[in-house]
């Protein structure tokens, strides 16, 4: 059983962000993140085959645009390649401007193996292949406390208003922004085993008219996100960020006064970006398990290994790469319980 709070599935951060399939680029060598995201990209786009979900493998630039970004361009591509990212191309100016005639840079990494995927198509084609299998999903569906017995994991669900009362023999957390609440809420997960949880909300503006771009613009990458990068829909609609905004609550609106520092932002890379050329799109929220200021956190898989319950995996911080990274994921869940991988039972 899938339980969803909402009306809809993939309302959150699933459909909230870039729609972008990473490359692997940026993580810490050996860590989850990277390694999830290269081998999840390359099962992405064999599940895309298969089932049909439209894609494009459109590539991207990271351009630096200042004297001081240049060296950063060699370090991200050395940490690429320590990632199993092989294919990233260095390119002097003449270079990127050739590929991308609007483009400002003072040298770029060609990243061919970097897509754009239709989300919704994508979890569409997950729902139709788990309910093939057995599964249903139970929308309204509220998990309101987990609790660790002698005869299981026993869920509490407000389900339409109803409290019912489920007992499972094992139970995958992945709530997204709620699964370290949902955690916090069994008494048998120690709380020294749970992080705090943090919301970094990213901003999203799209452009009125036309994109210039054919490929994914990212700036060289800024402390909590990858900077105001200009992304592609497969209509070849642009839209530029996420920004990074900490935030106490989860609050989806865009203000349009942060357009100006986009502005600031774009020009760096696009100089001829137009005056009242943006307009607010929407935003998400990362699922952040440290604060403002630190370094970026790994994934966390937490098994009942870890914390000591039977039957429980709590999935934390599942923010960038975690589209990309899914298919990855899942199979790591697998393998933590013993169970065969998802590619092997279909």
């Amino acid at each position: 059983i899938i339980l969803e709070r909402n009306i809809d599935f993939g309302l959150e951060t699933s459909a909230r962000n870039s729609e972008v399939i990473h490359a692997g680029i940026y993580y810490p060598p050996g860590s989850l993140k990277a390694k999830m995201c290269v081998s999840g990209r390359k099962k992405l786009y064999a599940f895309c085959e298969e089932y049909g979900v439209e894609y494009s493998r459109c590539g991207k630039l990271i351009v630096a645009t200042s004297e001081r970004q240049l060296s950063e361009l060699k370090n991200i591509q050395a940490r690429a390649l320590a990632n199993g990212v092989d294919d990233l191309e260095l390119l002097t100016a003449s270079q990127a401007v050739a590929l991308e005639p609007s483009l400002h840079a003072l040298a770029a990494l060609l990243s061919p193996s970097t897509g754009i995927i239709n989300g919704r198509a994508y979890m569409l084609a997950l729902l139709g292949d788990a309910e093939h299998h057995g599964a249903s999903l139970a929308l309204n569906s509220r998990v309101q406390s987990l609790q660790s017995t002698a005869s299981g994991l026993q869920l509490s669900v407000l389900c339409d208003g109803v409290e019912e009362t489920l007992l499972a023999d094992l139970v995958v957390n992945a709530a997204g922004h709620q699964s370290i609440a949902l955690a916090n809420t069994c008494d048998a997960v120690a709380a020294e085993k749970i992080p705090q949880a943090y919301l970094a909300k990213g901003n999203y503006f799209s452009l009125a008219g036309r994109s210039p771009f054919s490929r994914l613009i990212y700036p060289v990458p800024e402390p909590g996100g990858l900077g105001v990068h200009l992304t592609l829909d497969l209509g070849l609609q642009a839209r530029f960020g996420p920004d990074v905004e900490w935030v106490q609550t989860e609050d989806y609106s865009v203000n349009p006064q942060r357009a100006e520092v986009f502005y600031a932002a774009i020009r760096k890379y696009w100089p001829d970006l137009k005056d009242d050329a943006l307009q607010p799109a929407y935003a998400g929220i990362r699922p952040k398990t440290v604060p403002q200021g630190s370094p970026d956190a790994d994934f966390q898989v937490q098994d009942p290994d870890e914390h000591g319950v039977a039957g429980l995996v709590n999935f934390f911080g599942i923010e960038s790469p975690g589209l990309t990274s899914s298919l990855a994921l899942a199979d790591v869940l697998c393998e933590r319980l013993g169970l065969a991988s998802p590619s092997q039972s279909a």
